[in-house]
């Protein structure tokens, strides 16, 4: 699978490029030609980009978990579980807004499937015109996402940065008083930890890890869940993060495998 991009995004701004850009789709479906089909479908006609396809919910859930996508096209018979069923688990796997099209060849679905939230349902053997009307439907809802978190988290002057955390509320905090971001599950979005806050402020659900690592060069991502601001960061013992006051009780920050060589990198570059 490879990445397009629709024109030159030289000079843009972090808002305009995450408009323009590619969405990301992961297809789980246990008839591998019919994923096929649909991946080379959805990358040939749409410029979006499939990062992969799984043959079966756990190793579905598994792909979604790692790579994040903003679409999920899921069959609804699954040799595992059920793609209705498969709904339920899949918010605590995803950290970012991931809309979920069902596709199957049994229309007796649909009903449940917008009981779940599905985003839509697109019905075998795929309609061109059905899954043209669904997918500028997606670039339309993608577009609205992106908007609200350029507006959710916006870089300010001297060294401020203005955090909404609903639609109207907003917190004004220092650059340099910022810890690091965790990302909570139990009420699926990102959270900033800052000093002389007794309690971490937490932010709009539609903000993406992409749009908190763009704030600072000095942020930068350790895992799935934490994004630590490398300034205060002493060092990483057992895989564990240390960092200066007034955060040096924060014990529970971890370096994942995949992050860990970018870190030593940028640590080492200071």
């Amino acid at each position: 699978m490879h990445t397009r991009w629709l024109r030159d995004v030289t000079g843009l701004t972090n808002l305009e490029y995450n408009i323009i850009r590619c969405m990301k789709v992961v297809i789980i479906d246990d008839d591998k030609s019919s994923g096929k089909a649909l991946a080379d479908l959805l990358e040939t006609k749409y410029d979006m980009e499939v990062l992969g396809c799984a043959l079966s919910g756990l190793d579905g859930l598994v792909m979604v978990s790692q790579l994040q996508p903003d679409v999920l096209f899921l069959d609804v018979q699954l040799p595992d579980v059920n793609g209705l069923d498969f709904i339920d688990k899949l918010s605590g796997f995803v950290h970012n807004p991931c809309q979920v099209v069902m596709y199957t060849a049994y229309d007796e679905y649909v009903l449940t499937a917008f009981r779940k939230q599905a985003f839509d349902v697109l019905l075998k053997p795929i309609n061109p015109q059905e899954l043209d009307t669904i997918v500028k439907r997606l670039e339309k809802e993608e577009e609205k996402i992106v908007e609200a978190a350029g507006k959710a988290v916006q870089d300010t002057l001297n060294g401020k940065l203005l955090f909404y955390t609903n639609t109207v509320d907003f917190k004004l905090v220092d650059r340099d008083d910022v810890c690091l971001f965790q990302y909570n599950h139990e009420v699926r979005c990102w959270e900033v930890v800052v000093a002389d806050n007794r309690k971490p402020i937490r932010l709009k659900r539609n903000v993406k890890s992409t749009d908190l690592l763009s704030l600072d060069p000095h942020f930068l991502q350790v895992n799935q869940k934490f994004i630590v601001n490398i300034n205060y960061l002493i060092e990483v013992v057992d895989n564990v993060c240390h960092f200066y006051p007034p955060f040096d009780e924060i014990d529970y920050v971890k370096v994942g495998r995949l992050y860990r060589k970018k870190l030593i990198d940028r640590f080492l570059s200071i």
